[in-house]
């Protein structure tokens, strides 16, 4: 393993993948992962050719939460915890859907680190566990903000009380997972997925995103104040009378998301009926 990248990086079709490298680990996050995940995440937002993210892990594994294999250290925790809160936060805030897919174990801050992602993919030998309490810890990564809003209070206190283990359909019944797909065919089934997004009108589904994840936390009269400016947003975009166009002449949308504010005089067509 000496001289491997902790993470992999590679783009295909418009679909970034991270890998997580630790297989030895199973993909335990040391800090120089915590700070390879943090860069990588941030280059994703920033690179319009990402049109999708897609997280997983090396050797059969998804993350085995955070590597404590190295004992107390020099550095204080309070500093290597704030680079896990950058890595949940823009994960969260990335304006590119998101896939994990999770192979093995994810647990701790490795499962976290899957359900920030926006749509999870699990083999059905995956297992899952808030397994913080086992450690003498508490939730991290976003855990405490993102399983009561999944899974609802009760269930998310007796995930982070009781550090269980459950397998993958228990995970998609409880709404942790939103498909188990045999391992053989997981691969296919994310690309399928990737392309899928890629195809979609990226500013608009970085709408629909960040509509959906303030949700939870905004009155009706706040959700609809901002549905209507991301509305707004959307209509600025090349992808709107496109999509027109393509219902018209009967063929499938491209959408690129570029700016495309009408000049002076220019009228775009109208469709006709709801814009919803």
């Amino acid at each position: 393993m000496t001289g491997e990248p902790v993470l992999l990086s590679s783009d295909a079709d418009g679909v970034r993948t991270l890998t997580l490298n630790r297989p030895h680990r199973r993909n335990a996050i040391d800090d120089e992962l915590w700070s390879a995940l943090r860069d990588a995440l941030m280059a994703a937002g920033n690179d319009r050719a990402v049109r999708a993210l897609v997280v997983t892990g090396a050797g059969g594994a998804f993350c085995s939460g955070a590597d404590v294999s190295g004992g107390l250290r020099s550095t204080h925790p309070l500093y290597r915890m704030r680079t896990l809160s950058e890595v949940a936060l823009l994960l969260h805030e990335l304006p590119v859907p998101t896939i994990a897919k999770v192979t093995g174990v994810a647990v701790g801050a490795g499962w976290n680190l899957a359900l920030g992602c926006d749509l999870v993919v699990a083999t059905p030998e995956a297992r899952f566990s808030q397994i913080f309490a086992r450690r003498g810890l508490s939730l991290d990564l976003g855990g405490s903000w993102l399983l009561p809003r999944l899974v609802g209070l009760q269930q998310a206190k007796r995930l982070a009380l009781l550090a269980e283990t459950i397998d993958a359909e228990e995970a998609r019944a409880l709404n942790l997972v939103t498909w188990v797909v045999p391992e053989p065919e997981v691969d296919a089934f994310v690309d399928d997925l990737g392309a899928r997004l890629v195809a979609g009108p990226p500013v608009a589904l970085a709408q629909n995103k960040a509509l959906l994840n303030e949700g939870p936390d905004r009155t009706l009269r706040d959700a609809l104040a901002n549905e209507a400016r991301a509305q707004t947003v959307n209509f600025a975009t090349a992808d709107v009378p496109e999509a027109y166009t393509a219902f018209t002449e009967k063929r499938i949308a491209r959408f690129t998301g570029d700016w495309a504010v009408p000049k002076a005089g220019h009228v775009r067509p109208k469709s006709g009926g709801s814009h919803a």
